[in-house]
């Protein structure tokens, strides 16, 4: 069992930047490829990022493409998710979730996960 903690999110201004930290429970956080989401209110849950548990492939959905960063630290059992140019559009819950990965570059991509955080509230005022 995994257990995710988001934290960092906030208000921000358009144009401005957030980082997202997601902290995992478990006692060997590499062997997890792990991914972040977001649901606004009323709209479906969408797919972020996502990277390997090696940390050496990421993957993006298009929307974001270019201003957020995926990253992960294993020393730390963290995920970060580092956001720039935040548009208003960008407001949502952020959560991460992480999938047991046997190969160090697997990328799930937008499914397949089996644990999920909780998520953390980020708004972007216009």
């Amino acid at each position: 069992q995994v257990q995710l903690v988001e934290s960092g999110g906030g208000l921000v201004q358009a144009g401005g930047s957030l980082m997202l930290s997601c902290t995992a429970s478990a006692r060997t956080f590499s062997p997890y490829a792990m991914g972040w989401f977001r649901q606004a209110l009323g709209r479906d849950r969408e797919y972020v990022a996502a990277i390997s548990w090696s940390g050496g492939r990421t993957d993006y959905a298009d929307s974001v493409k270019g201003r957020f960063t995926i990253s992960r630290v294993n020393g730390k059992n963290t995920v970060y998710l580092q956001m720039n140019g935040l548009k208003p559009e960008d407001a949502a819950v952020y959560a991460c979730a992480a999938v047991f990965a046997y190969y160090s570059d697997y990328v799930p991509g937008p499914g397949g996960y089996e644990y999920w955080g909780q998520g953390t509230q980020v708004t972007v005022s216009s």
